[in-house]
């Protein structure tokens, strides 16, 4: 199956819903990592709660979804446009085998920024009170956005890379009247196997939740991993530097090492390759 997130609603009630699998970018963004595989699932799921949440928003451009904390993971973040093209990293210190999200994380923060292409930036933050990354964020849109919601994320890397979750939420401005309705339905989504959400066709899955409501699901739109690190973005950071700290580390080092923390790329670049930032002056001297 395909990287796809599919938004789905529910003709007879006023709620809606997002499933989304990203196997192919889980796996882009963790194989050049050395992480355990505790962070791994919640760099899994941190991945699909972005593509969920991104769907969410009417925009033009980017967001960022981070976690940071006091505990041995310190900080993890996903950053996504409105093509859902991902990347991520995480920072983990110290042994984190066997430990749970609240005791990787520790006393800490969830971070959703939004940077329209048009308008202002945005940033909404919960504290990491709950057991798990999905809870969290159902918290979030319980403060920020006074909707009821249902997020159910997985992630696994055991045999293979897979991540996959599901959304359902309130449509805004909705009377109280419908919440029986969106508990109905949120029972019904916490029978869900994480196996299920793994391998199965997005309509077969609503089939089997859902056979008794009446369920449209629109076009799939793609996930992908894309990192937008390169040489010339390297090379315009470099430039931020006098040109007389750059021959420095060139006459200490030899060249300068730059190194991608998310895709892990490294970019190597020698006193040639950065002769357009040198002027003739210094050029001269080196």
């Amino acid at each position: 199956m395909s990287d796809q997130l599919q938004r789905f609603i529910f003709d007879d009630y006023q709620i809606r819903g997002e499933i989304a699998q990203a196997h192919n970018s889980f796996n882009e963004i963790i194989k050049k990592h050395n992480y355990s595989p505790e962070v791994e699932n919640i760099v899994g799921e941190l991945l699909i709660a972005t593509c969920l949440l991104t769907a969410t928003l009417k925009f033009e451009g980017k967001i960022a979804v981070q976690l940071q904390g006091d505990g041995p993971l310190n900080l993890a973040v996903i950053n996504a446009n409105q093509d859902l093209q991902l990347r991520g990293t995480a920072r983990a210190e110290g042994d984190t085998t066997g430990l749970s999200f609240k005791q990787l994380t520790g006393k800490g923060h969830l971070m959703i920024t939004v940077t329209p292409d048009d308008g202002e930036r945005y940033q909404g933050i919960v504290e990491l009170r709950k057991e798990s990354l999905s809870e969290c964020l159902e918290d979030y849109f319980e403060q920020s956005e006074q909707l009821a919601t249902r997020i159910i994320l997985h992630a696994s890397n055991t045999d293979k890379a897979q991540a996959a979750g599901l959304l359902l939420q309130t449509l805004p401005a909705v009377a109280e009247s419908h919440e029986e309705e969106f508990q109905h339905v949120s029972a019904l989504a916490s029978t869900v196997k994480e196996d299920e959400l793994y391998t199965l066709a997005n309509d077969e899955l609503l089939y089997r939740l859902y056979h008794q409501e009446t369920v449209r699901l629109f076009e799939a739109a793609a996930i992908s991993f894309k990192c937008s690190c390169s040489k010339e973005r390297c090379l315009s950071s470099l430039a931020s530097i006098a040109p007389e700290e750059i021959l420095d580390l060139l006459n200490e080092n030899g060249a300068i090492d730059m190194h991608c923390e998310y895709c892990a790329s490294d970019y190597h670049f020698e006193v040639d390759d950065l002769q357009i930032l040198l002027n003739d002056e210094h050029n001269t001297q080196h």
